[in-house]
């Protein structure tokens, strides 16, 4: 996680921050260069807020302690690395960054405790689903898929809160996936994401969200986009569910 930016951490862990938190946040995103100049002590009075609350905050974005912090945003004024980085290997480093072990172990207990569980996605993604329906299968969690629309619609009639919806859509905005989403929220039926890093439709709608770096690429007019990111995701979600269930 050594290289991951300090906007790529808010994303990251921002199911973790309280409004203060925000606050505090919001004014080094508006102010990186003074930012850097500013004690702990500083920084807390031009906040209102005490210096115990930086370092909290600090920890919660994966950083050692406010110096950490500090430190590496100075180095992000300093770099100067344009390259656009666009290769198996950095999509896979980065989505190595981006697990969260502690949403995988809280994701794994959502999918045990589901009555029931229903994954869904589109296209070539929709492999993984077949994939985690055998993964579960292996230690006795029922679940299902399905790639028809309206079979989807069906049993999301069937289910309730105490079911769990995982949808996999790498952009976020798939309208199929997006319109079974808005009809798991109107009957309060916990959603699970799998999505690239990045803002999207499916992440506001989800109760969970597991992200991957697989941003999207075409060539000749055909979707190529890297899908082992994704795969490592729900390989890592697929060992700690045996590990502990």
């Amino acid at each position: 996680m050594k290289n991951m930016r300090f906007e790529e951490r808010i994303h990251k862990y921002e199911y973790k921050l309280n409004d203060t938190d925000d606050q505090v946040v919001e004014y080094i995103l508006n102010n990186k260069q003074d930012f850097v100049t500013k004690s702990i002590q500083s920084l807390a009075a031009t906040l209102y807020t005490v210096p115990n609350t930086i370092t909290r905050l600090s920890k919660k974005l994966g950083y050692d302690g406010f110096s950490h912090l500090k430190n590496r945003i100075k180095d992000e004024l300093d770099s100067t690395d344009g390259e656009k980085k666009d290769s198996s290997n950095y999509f896979i480093q980065k989505t190595f960054e981006l697990l969260d072990m502690e949403q995988i172990e809280t994701t794994a207990k959502m999918l045990q405790d589901a009555k029931h569980v229903l994954f869904y996605a589109v296209g070539d993604t929709a492999d993984f689903c077949r994939m985690m329906v055998r993964h579960l299968r292996v230690v006795g969690k029922s679940s299902e898929y399905s790639i028809h629309r309206h079979e989807m619609l069906h049993m999301i009639e069937e289910m309730n809160k105490q079911d769990v919806l995982f949808l996999i859509s790498l952009s976020g905005e798939t309208p199929q996936v997006l319109e079974l989403a808005e009809k798991a929220v109107q009957r309060n039926i916990p959603i699970i994401s799998l999505t690239h890093f990045s803002r999207n439709s499916l992440q506001k709608l989800a109760s969970i969200n597991l992200y991957c770096y697989a941003p999207k690429k075409e060539k000749n007019g055909y979707n190529i986009t890297d899908r082992t990111p994704a795969m490592i995701v729900l390989q890592t979600l697929s060992q700690i569910y045996w590990n502990h269930y």
